[in-house]
């Protein structure tokens, strides 16, 4: 048994990793237990859940080692990583804080696209995807994510304004881009999906504002879905399943997510836009429901109050399956380590 213990908090950890319950909640079946998902946690999480520092470490898999102690720690059935360090390089970003979107843009015109460096997925090292597997407990697998995602990736290039006057001024062009990002990201995904360490894979790709799209939905089933498309494919080639990881107002384009596109579960929910309980009624049984026990839910109420929902959430979910626990997104440095404790103390 692992006890790990904060202010308020202390929780007894008595599971051992077993893929084949997240695997059966992809399949939108019911697990043998009560499954957690996270995209992500943070340092100070990491560092508390598997007893170890990362200030002083500077190689990078002895970090991700860190990482998978701590996912298999708190009750997660994997640990995601990024398949390698390949990314699309842009111009320089302000901080977070007051970043704008039009941030880092490096491509104006058809002349800068084409004196662009695109990166070959290929010339980078996915190594760390095979060494890691001793790493993995038995029935512990890795969930790979992307370098951000189709639009993600063309708004930090092009700038979100200038890709919005360009869609008018020059769609062949827009074209052009959306080809030269999707093409690498699919390439990306088939050499990770490769890998028999490699459970799941998550394409991170950011649609939505609270309102609405960010592209409209016949925008995004032009230039954007294609290549969603192409990425769920090459994941289904390898037997594996897709996740959605999308923040924003997707409401319009879930048949598209579900249909079109055919991904196995979508993640990442908001209560501003809608709660992932109605989430759950309105498409459960089509596609895996992922998290959604709201990020500002998970700072401001009280550790009793999330536990209360979290358990409504399992109930719910119970006879019908398709559900793992988790907040809307992530778990970033600002939440309280109590209230995260709260969150997945209710499966132990």
């Amino acid at each position: 048994d692992k006890v790990i213990q904060n202010n308020t908090t202390e929780v007894n950890y008595m599971r051992r990793p077993d893929f084949i319950n997240l695997l059966k909640v992809l399949h939108c079946e019911i697990p043998d237990r009560p499954t957690l998902f996270e995209f992500f946690l943070n340092q100070s999480l990491y560092e508390k859940l598997a007893g170890q520092s990362m200030a002083a470490v500077q190689e990078p898999l002895e970090r991700i080692r860190i990482m998978i102690k701590a996912f298999e720690n708190a009750g997660y059935d994997y640990a995601t990583i990024h398949g390698s360090d390949f990314s699309f390089p842009h111009g320089e970003v302000r901080q977070i804080a007051t970043r704008s979107l039009n941030d880092g843009s490096v491509i104006k015109s058809r002349t800068d696209f084409e004196n662009y460096e695109w990166p070959d997925p290929d010339s980078f090292d996915y190594s760390r995807l095979e060494k890691l597997g001793s790493d993995l407990p038995d029935g512990m697998k890795l969930i790979v994510y992307g370098p951000g995602g189709v639009l993600e990736n063309v708004i930090q290039l092009v700038g979100y304004d200038s890709l919005c006057y360009m869609i008018y001024e020059d769609p062949v062009l827009v074209q052009d881009i959306f080809g030269a990002v999707g093409s690498r990201l699919v390439r990306y995904y088939e050499i990770c999906a490769a890998y028999d360490t490699v459970g799941a894979l998550i394409s991170n790709d950011d649609w939505g504002f609270k309102s609405q799209t960010m592209l409209s939905p016949e925008h995004l089933r032009k230039f954007v879905f294609p290549w969603h498309k192409r990425i769920v494919e090459t994941i289904h080639k390898f037997g594996k399943p897709a996740i959605l990881h999308s923040c924003g107002n997707l409401i319009e384009v879930m048949d598209d997510i579900i249909e079109d596109m055919g991904y196995d579960a979508k993640h990442s929910f908001e209560d501003a836009i809608m709660p992932v309980e109605e989430a759950y009624e309105r498409w459960s049984g089509r596609i895996a429901i992922l998290g959604g026990i709201d990020l500002d839910f998970v700072c401001r109420a009280a550790p009793e109050e999330i536990k209360q929902r979290c358990r409504a959430m399992l109930k719910r979910a119970e006879k019908r399956g398709g559900y793992a626990l988790g907040t809307g997104n992530s778990v970033p440095e600002y939440v309280p380590h109590d209230k995260y404790f709260a969150m997945i103390s209710v499966i132990h």
